[in-house]
């Protein structure tokens, strides 16, 4: 499975510059290469970003999460989320994971990994508990 540069390319403005809240990534199984279905703007909200993904088909995302520490400390952490719902289709969901360990390679500076099958599963309270 190939890695389009702007994968790579995007990543890096999210977690160097905070360009974008969250990016979206699809592959396209045509071309065997994963691409970047979506960029979050810097305001858009998680919701924004759950909203986003598709509600029967596979994605991998990222999602630059902002919070505050027990001690008042501004943190940032950026998560990588396997997104692969129930109703997929199998062949998709073997594809997404057979090729998440060697793209998740490709994006240095990934800090939470997290798979979901389900919205549930990547709750806000979720992402906060795995972030603290």
């Amino acid at each position: 499975m190939a890695v389009h540069d702007d994968c790579k390319l995007k990543f890096l403005e999210l977690k160097a510059k905070r360009t974008f809240r969250f990016i979206i990534f699809n592959i396209d199984e045509t071309n065997q290469q994963v691409t970047v279905e979506k960029l979050g703007q810097p305001d858009e909200s998680y919701e924004n970003f759950t909203s986003s993904l598709p509600a029967n088909e596979c994605r991998y995302a990222v999602f630059d999460f902002d919070f505050t520490t027990d001690e008042n400390c501004q943190k940032s952490k950026i998560f990588f989320i396997s997104w692969a719902p129930d109703s997929s289709r199998v062949r998709s969901k073997m594809l997404y994971a057979s090729s998440k360990d060697r793209f998740k390679r490709e994006l240095d500076g990934i800090q939470v990994e997290l798979q979901a099958t389900d919205p549930s599963e990547m709750s806000f309270d979720i992402i906060k508990s795995r972030a603290i």
